[in-house]
């Protein structure tokens, strides 16, 4: 099944060139018809596809708090007052609401589709908890990590509490644990769509699943 056609990234890329109300609300139709009901369809045929992998993936398909993201932003503490984001994502947590485990990623953007996994900027207690268990569980981690992203504002040195001659002091001393795997526009308009997302999921499963046992997380 196709859920995008070329309308949907077109329109993303309209509005980063015209990123006002005006505009959106003269587009509104365009933005409901081709991104917004499309990836609210892909949403809930994802979910049974994701329970296959866990069946504590959440894909909620309501069109507001559900795991498609507003695409308007919050730019109440933020510099840049562009209205509206210029990409859309949708986000499949593992467990649901209020759960601190890790989730999956679909993020569409022109020329910067991507899905991902993982946890990204865990809160303290979460990111303790992984720290310590890659410490202690370095092999099974060195099998569960992947293709990590690059590790971005890691901490300069070692996390207290860890020795700087741990073996895994380079992961010890991330703030992030997230894999993607970019998509090309021509992937996302395609048939092969849903196919293609959960091929990646599953290879991102077993990062996932450290990241579970170590938030307590369901997996």
């Amino acid at each position: 099944m196709r859920y995008f056609d070329a309308g949907a990234l077109k329109f993303l890329a309209d509005l980063k060139r015209h990123n006002d109300r005006e505009w959106f609300v003269a587009n509104k139709e365009r933005y409901e018809t081709k991104l917004r009901d499309p990836f609210l369809d892909f949403i809930a045929d994802a979910g049974p596809e994701l329970q296959k992998i866990n069946r504590n993936l959440v894909a909620d398909p309501r069109p507001s708090g559900g795991s498609m993201f507003r695409i308007h932003r919050d730019v109440r503490f933020s510099k840049d007052k562009s209205p509206y984001k210029t990409h859309a994502g949708a986000h499949f947590q593992l467990g649901g609401k209020g759960v601190l485990g890790p989730g999956y990623y679909l993020h569409l953007e022109p020329g910067e589709c991507m899905v991902a996994g993982g946890m990204w900027m865990p809160e303290p207690g979460s990111l303790q908890a992984i720290r310590e268990r890659i410490s202690s569980h370095a092999a099974e981690w060195t099998k569960a990590r992947g293709r990590l992203d690059p590790a971005g504002d890691a901490l300069k040195r070692p996390p207290r509490g860890f020795a700087p001659d741990e073996p895994m002091i380079e992961d010890i001393k991330r703030k992030s644990f997230t894999a993607s795997v970019p998509l090309a526009d021509a992937q996302v308009t395609s048939t092969d769509l849903m196919r293609t997302f959960i091929r990646n999921c599953r290879g991102i499963a077993p990062l996932m699943r450290f990241l579970a046992g170590s938030t307590g997380a369901p997996w």
